[in-house]
């Protein structure tokens, strides 16, 4: 007579399962709620601290952690002397373990829980018991799953459960172990004191668990799909409602999450509007229609087509002003229903309506890959405030506006480096991005711009490497630059500033964006 062993916290389809052994001649073992469940629906079933002689202690910590269950599941049936060892400690075969494992992730997700209650959700005997059955597969079946059980009790009917289908399920306990563990670590890592957590980790598991399959990747002929933490906070991309529109593509979501990023640094109404992950404008209003607008005037033609982002629910009145255009997709934290009629007309259209805030990272690490392995690091999160910014050279015009220094800088930290953003009344007149010489940045910055250089203030992510780059900018009218410092050369560019009556700015603080 085969012999299962059962003891699930997740008791959907567990009865059918039972039944289905029990009608095929299985002997059925049990722990805790699992026992009681199939004792009250009739069904004959021993309890494990019966079979072992050892009862449950410590509050049910420690319940299967004993040879006879573990020796039952992991000697090799065809080795000899195996055999007789089992039959010495009088160990019988276990041939299938049923085992799904305390909810640690969805205890570490829920709000004011405490550390103690988060420690007790840490299964100990399960994930031990599946390990033993995965390793064993040759000979014993692990079943991790619900969605597992009907397939399995068909094939065993018709006797045609195999040992490759025992591997799949000991894969598939080894994927679940391993995601558990990591959702521990991390959880874990979070625990410590803050000066050791700012450290980064000296091991890294990447178990992420697939959220949405995409069509394909950035080009056609590259599968991709769209993955997430199994045990992280739905946030971010994840977190978004999509109203309306096709599928998103591995491109969108790229974009979607660089436009979502910048446009919630900004307090006041703003559009930030992405381009091959890049902003091509952004506007700062008062209400997101104007916003939009600024956003859309920066660089109208390399807008078709892009992706906007919105930190204000999106009214009838911006709706109209964006109906004209076509767009890939629209983020914002929600949508009228009279905004949302306006776009029914564009079925391709995508709506997400995003959560009203937007990390950086997940699980505050910015993580690349590269040949041979992975880039790890800490976001780009800190921000020099304006008010701390070192006046190097003060202008011969007035002081520029608060808003707009501030969002040059946030405009030029957002764009891929070497990156030039230069910002006016509240909105970016023109941005120049990703080009080996900063100069060329300026100098495709100050072409997008045109006459609207003239009084704009300019971000740069990095120093001046040559005073060229602000003499050019200022040649087209630029009032006001904005630099980390820190150039051998510093002292030229300062000289050029002051030669040029410009105001420059120090902030201290660069941000390269490769």
């Amino acid at each position: 007579m085969p012999t299962a062993l059962l003891s699930v916290f997740d008791k959907n389809g567990l009865l059918p399962l039972a039944s289905g052994l029990r009608d095929m001649g299985w002997k059925l073992l049990a722990t805790g709620g699992t026992l009681r469940v199939l004792l009250e629906a009739g069904l004959k079933v021993q309890e494990v601290a019966d079979y072992t002689g050892a009862p449950e202690c410590f509050d049910g910590r420690v319940k299967t952690l004993h040879p006879k269950i573990h020796g039952g599941l992991l000697f090799r049936r065809e080795i000899s002397a195996h055999v007789d060892d089992a039959k010495r400690l009088n160990i019988e075969p276990i041939d299938l373990v049923v085992v799904n494992l305390y909810p640690f992730e969805d205890t570490i997700l829920k709000d004011n829980v405490g550390f103690e209650d988060c420690i007790e959700q840490i299964d100990i005997g399960g994930p031990s018991m599946l390990r033993s059955a995965a390793k064993n597969h040759a000979s014993v079946t692990v079943l991790i799953d619900p969605s597992q059980y009907d397939s399995f009790l068909e094939k065993s009917r018709n006797g045609t459960w195999s040992e490759a289908d025992r591997r799949v399920c000991a894969l598939e306990v080894f994927h679940r172990t391993s995601a558990y563990d990591a959702a521990i670590s991390n959880w874990m890592r979070e625990q410590v004191p803050k000066s050791a957590a700012n450290e980064l980790p000296k091991q890294v598991s990447l178990n992420l668990v697939s959220k949405q399959s995409l069509r394909y990747g950035e080009n056609p002929h590259q599968p991709a799909g769209f993955y997430v933490q199994p045990a992280g906070r739905t946030e971010g991309i994840a977190a978004c409602t999509q109203l309306q529109g096709k599928e998103l593509s591995f491109n969108n979501l790229l974009d979607s999450d660089g436009a979502a990023r910048v446009v919630w640094q900004f307090s006041e109404a703003a559009c930030v509007i992405v381009k091959h992950n890049n902003p091509c404008g952004i506007g700062l209003a008062d209400d997101p229609k104007d916003a939009f607008l600024k956003a859309q005037a920066s660089d109208p033609v390399s807008a078709y087509g892009g992706i906007a982002a919105f930190n204000r629910p999106i009214d009838e009145q911006t709706a109209s002003a964006m109906a004209p255009t076509f767009w890939e997709v629209i983020l914002a934290p929600g949508f009228t229903k009279e905004a949302i009629e306006v776009f029914k007309a564009k079925k391709q259209l995508r709506l997400l309506e995003t959560p009203r805030q937007w990390l950086l990272s997940a699980n505050g690490l910015d993580l690349r890959s590269i040949g041979g392995g992975f880039l790890l690091q800490s976001p780009d999160e800190l921000f020099v405030p304006v008010s701390q910014w070192e006046v190097k050279v003060t202008g011969n015009t007035p002081r520029p506006p608060y808003r707009d220094l501030l969002l040059a800088q946030i405009a030029a930290k957002a764009v891929k480096s070497n990156s030039i953003a230069l910002a006016k009344d509240g909105g970016t007149v023109g941005i120049g991005a990703g080009q080996m010489s900063r100069v060329d940045s300026v100098e495709i910055a100050c072409k997008k711009a045109g006459d609207r250089a003239r009084g704009a203030v300019l971000g740069s992510d990095a120093f001046f490497p040559f005073a060229d780059g602000l003499e050019l900018a200022a040649k087209n009218g630029v009032t006001a630059f904005i630099e980390p410092g820190g150039s051998v050369r510093d002292a030229e560019v300062v000289e050029a500033a002051q030669r040029l009556s410009v105001w420059l700015f120090f902030t201290g603080m660069r941000h390269f964006r490769h």
